[in-house]
């Protein structure tokens, strides 16, 4: 939904844009039912947005230090009565390409409704307009119209690179440049396209990614729809929290088959070296940021509805004046759990050889504040959605005793967080 406070995809003067932030009364909660063009949730915090103030194009985030002033551009007046917690006041959701060379995007809703896990309320406006906390509620009833979409009744499923080409042809020609010692890992992703006889209504779809991943971080931006379990980084106030994971098992129906496959994840050579790199680059990202970093000694297993992940948590100090969460996710992105590593290489393969336009997929994607302050997971698990079309992405980490058939099965399994979400209309 674009407003005329929308300038399209180009910086412009916020001179005359300010953000206003009020705490939400409970009498208004039972009755705003906010359209989620814009959403957010994670344990810490939920963010409903819609409409649009500013959109402002970023740098890619391989080539300069981010714009990191944008926001504070913007002049915000708390009228909450408290001070303002991280996200709260202006706020910015972005959902960038993995691609690091592409440029980026932030978005300022024109009103975030917000939830803090304590339990705190708010609502933040952000507009050229002045308007009072009873105007900006009347003007949230007045748009929050429910409408009806019709039934999907078909949804055609394809593969663009046949599933049987991927697995004989792309797998082995990573495992030979692997091999040949020119990288030690890459990701090579698949991709489905779903065409529906119907616009695909992703409110219906986000909700039963709510409803369905209780674990994961929830998010839609610009169509860009998820449940990602994977933090890349967050930013709150001081402190810093990493969540990488690496090393993937199907989930099994039957309770021993399941507890040996997460038996067969924790025992698995090549997961736990695919977990180790991960976990070691990203603390040699964040060290330079930190005045202290710990990480778990051993990694966990996380159990999602349809995988296992290994996953291991990284929290640390920020040093003073401390790196907003920005400057953070340039530094960490794109990570090896969803490049490879070598870097630079792993990079250049997939572009050469994967054969799909990921877009946003596996790109950070969350939420920054004036102060710094944010969270962005790794965008997996995750569809792009444009009217009655979906794209929807999954990858696995190759190494040298990678087995194809195995890592066919394994993005099978990655699938279907989002295939049985939208086969379930």
């Amino acid at each position: 939904m674009r407003s005329e406070y929308d300038n399209g995809h180009q910086s412009s003067s916020l001179n005359n844009v300010q953000s206003k932030t009020f705490t939400l009364g409970t009498e208004n909660l039972r009755k705003l039912q906010l359209r989620q063009e814009f959403f957010w949730s994670s344990k810490k915090i939920t963010l409903h947005g819609y409409g649009v103030a500013k959109r402002m194009t970023l740098q890619p985030l391989s080539r300069s230090a981010i714009q990191l002033g944008l926001l504070n551009e913007i002049r915000n007046t708390n009228l909450s009565e408290r001070e303002l917690m991280p996200g709260e006041g202006t706020c910015a959701f972005g959902a960038f390409p993995f691609d690091p060379n592409q440029s980026a995007e932030l978005i300022i809703p024109r009103i975030i409704l917000g939830k803090h896990a304590s339990g705190e309320r708010w609502v933040t406006y952000t507009s050229e307009l002045d308007l009072s906390y009873d105007d900006i509620i009347q003007e949230i009833e007045n748009t929050n119209v429910n409408e009806e979409h019709p039934p999907i009744t078909e949804i055609n499923v394809d593969s663009p690179i046949k599933p049987e080409i991927w697995r004989d042809k792309k797998i082995p020609a990573i495992k030979d440049l692997i091999n040949n010692q020119i990288v030690k890992k890459v990701v090579l992703a698949r991709e489905l396209i779903l065409t529906a006889n119907k616009e695909i209504p992703i409110e219906t779809i986000l909700e039963k990614l709510k409803d369905n991943n209780t674990e994961s971080m929830i998010f839609n931006i610009d169509g860009f729809i998820g449940a990602s379990p994977e933090l890349l980084v967050s930013r709150f106030g001081n402190s810093v929290r990493a969540n990488p994971l690496a090393g993937t098992a199907t989930r099994r129906k039957e309770e021993n088959a399941d507890k040996q496959s997460r038996q067969e994840l924790l025992d698995s050579t090549k997961d736990a070296y695919e977990h180790k790199v991960t976990i070691e680059w990203l603390l040699k990202e964040l060290l330079p940021f930190c005045s202290f970093i710990d990480a778990d000694p051993e990694p966990r297993i996380m159990s999602l509805p349809h995988v296992h992940h290994l996953g291991t948590e990284v929290t640390g100090q920020l040093s003073q004046p401390a790196a907003s969460i920005l400057e953070l996710v340039m530094a960490l992105h794109p990570t090896p759990a969803v490049a490879g590593d070598p870097q630079t290489e792993a990079l250049k393969i997939i572009k050469d050889l994967e054969g799909i336009d990921r877009r946003r997929y596996a790109g950070p994607v969350g939420w920054v504040d004036s102060s710094g302050n944010g969270e962005f997971a790794v965008g997996i698990r995750s569809a792009e959605i444009h009217g009655k079309e979906a794209r929807l992405y999954a990858g696995v980490g190759l190494v040298a005793d990678s087995e194809p058939q195995s890592e066919l099965n394994e993005t099978r399994s990655k699938f279907q967080t989002m295939l049985s979400t939208f086969l379930d209309l």
